[in-house]
């Protein structure tokens, strides 16, 4: 019985051939993708990249720029970026990390002083042994935390090297993912199988929603970042830089992402004002921010782009950026609406079966 189950499921959805290939291509991808991403790492930063700068040059290819100008004029704006981040950005989110550190054990023992006050009005709710053992773990977390930081000074070297590799590689491999992506686009289908459907079927739906979704992405990393950033500095929240950046980049978590950033923004505003009207309108703000950007950005940004339940979301979150880290939550998205659509086409092949 069993057999004949399994035996009639195969039959199904793997009597066809190009089934078969697609099967064997997809488990291929997924075994370089976690046994090699970190060899990738260039490729892939520098696919996401051209993704991005693609709409650019085809926005001026519109306009009857020569593909070549389009290019050049999009990479020039590429690198113009990478140089204001490397010299300016990163230093200043250095800097801010740095002053935060040496600012933590003040606010930890700030923090002591206000659970001390705490404890004394409301016994029955806090307890010395607790308190206690609450800031010895604090005190154990920035003692680890300064020997992270004095562990990345020492090497520092080896991972200079390896980021000059990278700033190198980049900007070549996007330049010529740009220049000659007509002619990468016909070798990839030239090593694909002659009957293709599926693969066809496939990638024509991903391939507009993962370009609008990086594209989309991007735009709303920059524009809460921006606007958090002008918020906390007409605010006068100190680390208004660091701040934004995490703000900034939480989006790329759905729903997690914005609870776990209010965490440090509220801590932060909290030593710096106490419970006090400048608190509660950082707060305020804050929350004004995530609820337009909930509500209003990602909707206009991503109408089109993703169509998958939240849980769905979450599950691919964990799942992909267990697996892959950083990149894996970046394309958690893509990748669970690639599986969608896998999932989508391929029962087509051989129709509806209402026998198992």
């Amino acid at each position: 019985m069993f057999r004949a189950i399994v035996n009639k499921w195969m039959q199904r959805y793997f009597s066809d051939e190009e089934a078969i290939i697609f099967t064997f291509l997809m488990v291929l991808f997924f075994v370089v993708i976690i046994f090699f991403s970190r060899m990738l790492a260039p490729f892939l930063v520098s696919l996401v990249i051209a993704f991005l700068l693609q709409s650019v040059v085809s926005a001026m290819e519109r306009l009857r720029l020569p593909r070549m100008v389009a290019v050049i004029v999009a990479f020039s704006f590429f690198l113009g970026f990478l140089m204001a981040v490397l010299f300016w950005l990163l230093p200043l989110i250095w800097q801010q990390l740095l002053s935060l550190t040496r600012e933590l054990p003040g606010m930890v023992r700030a923090a002591q002083v206000w659970f001390v006050e705490m404890q004394a009005a409301y016994p029955q709710f806090l307890s010395q042994q607790h308190l206690d053992q609450l800031f010895t773990e604090a005190s154990g977390e920035l003692r680890k935390l300064g020997q992270w930081l004095v562990g990345l000074s020492l090497s520092s070297i080896p991972s200079l090297v390896a980021w000059l590799i990278y700033l190198i590689l980049v900007p070549i491999l996007v330049f010529f993912m740009l220049k000659d992506k007509q002619k990468l686009i016909a070798y990839v289908s030239s090593l694909m199988p002659e009957k293709r459907s599926l693969i066809s079927r496939v990638w024509r739906e991903m391939d507009e929603q993962i370009t609008n979704y990086i594209r989309g992405k991007s735009i709303e990393i920059f524009i809460v970042a921006s606007v958090t950033w002008a918020s906390f500095v007409w605010l006068g929240l100190g680390y208004a830089e660091l701040l934004a950046l995490l703000v900034g980049f939480s989006v790329l978590v759905p729903y997690i992402g914005a609870a776990v950033v209010t965490i440090p923004v509220a801590l932060i505003a909290l030593f710096q004002f106490g419970i006090s009207s400048d608190f509660l309108w950082v707060m305020a703000v804050y929350g004004i921010i995530q609820a337009l950007d909930g509500n209003v950005l990602v909707p206009l940004l991503f109408s089109e782009a993703v169509n998958l339940h939240p849980v769905s979301i979450i599950l691919a979150v964990l799942v992909f950026g267990g697996l892959w880290g950083f990149w894996g939550v970046f394309f958690a998205i893509p990748l669970a609406t690639l599986l969608k659509a896998i999932f989508n086409a391929w029962p087509k092949l051989h129709g509806d079966d209402r026998g198992l």
